[in-house]
């Protein structure tokens, strides 16, 4: 069973206003994904424990098993939830390879400690797990779902790399980026629980405001909290909401030698940047998100609990957030 000390509180919020069968599978996901990384050598095994071992919120296996629910087929859900979290992880490990970033939830990231190839390495040591799992049960939708997100996940991140340093970048473009390359995992870990439109576009609604908020804590902080120096989004280049939207406000942020940043200076631009209200406005948009996708549970035809639960994952978001 998850221990409740080993998750964030929206996490747990679910879990204690959840039935016994959900920390109970999110258990089994969790002893799944130590079993898909152990027996792989050294010194791949060992940095693949080392990115399971930093933990995460599991959010997205907690969808997997929430839109599959209690009555479903629980060992689908199960390896699927282990799926996708595999998945997720190695976004991370390869994300910080193109990022050069030292630090990843507080911890050294593999890339920092073990090298940029054996990273890369890392990375597709996971993914390479997560569809075995699936393609070892003989579960081809799921092999095409998750085959299909993580095709998105490599678009999104290649239109962000484009899009580096480039001031004029519309909210369209950033929107168009981030539902590849975060609300695509949210919409796949629904529809790998259940078929079903509403429960898309659910997801997709979640995966942007977390996105979106992710960005406001970016700027925000403080790195105790995030793991991660004030302003690291900026002095990657890469170009956010908060930033455009301080820009509409602030017209000589456009004026800014992004290239030129440094650690004092990005925090310097994160402080221009909330001067502005960016940070409020891109707060609301989140929020409207949110409950847009909380209205698509109504029609999913999920009974009570069902319902209430994936509202509180919802409602994490934005707590995780606040």
């Amino acid at each position: 069973m998850t221990r409740r000390s080993a998750v964030p509180p929206p996490v747990t919020a679910v879990l204690d206003a959840s039935s016994r069968w959900l920390p109970a599978r999110l258990g089994e996901v969790e002893d799944r994904l130590r079993a898909a990384i152990v027996d792989h050598g050294d010194p791949l095994g060992e940095d693949a424990a080392t990115t399971l071992a930093a933990g995460g919120k599991r959010l997205r296996p907690m969808l997997v098993l929430l839109c599959a629910g209690e009555g479903g087929d629980a060992d689908r859900a199960v390896r699927a939830a282990t799926a996708i979290e595999l998945v997720h992880m190695a976004t991370l490990v390869h994300d910080d390879v193109l990022d050069e970033a030292p630090l990843r939830r507080g911890h050294p990231t593999v890339a920092a400690t073990s090298g940029r190839r054996r990273a890369v390495a890392t990375g597709d040591l996971l993914l390479s797990r997560a569809f075995a799992m699936l393609a070892d049960a003989g579960d081809a939708r799921s092999v095409a779902l998750l085959a299909e997100a993580s095709v998105a996940l490599a678009r999104g991140e290649l239109a962000q790399r484009h899009d580096a340093f480039d001031l004029g970048v519309s909210e369209e473009r950033y929107l168009a980026r981030c539902r590849l390359k975060t609300a695509t995992l949210f919409e796949c870990a629904c529809l790998l629980g259940h078929d079903d439109e509403h429960l898309r576009e659910f997801g997709a609604e979640v995966g942007l405001a977390f996105q979106l908020l992710d960005d406001v804590l970016d700027v925000t902080g403080p790195p105790e909290r995030t793991g991660k120096a004030r302003g690291t989004d900026l002095l990657d280049g890469t170009i956010t909401l908060p930033l455009i939207e301080a820009a509409r406000v602030d017209r000589g942020i456009l004026e800014v030698d992004l290239h030129g940043l440094d650690t004092d200076s990005a925090v310097q631009l994160c402080d221009r940047i909330a001067a502005t209200g960016a940070l409020e406005t891109v707060r609301t948009r989140a929020l409207e998100m949110v409950a847009s996708g909380k209205r698509q549970l109504e029609s999913a035809g999920f009974e009570v609990e069902q319902r209430q639960l994936l509202a509180l994952v919802a409602d994490g978001v934005v707590q995780r957030y606040s």
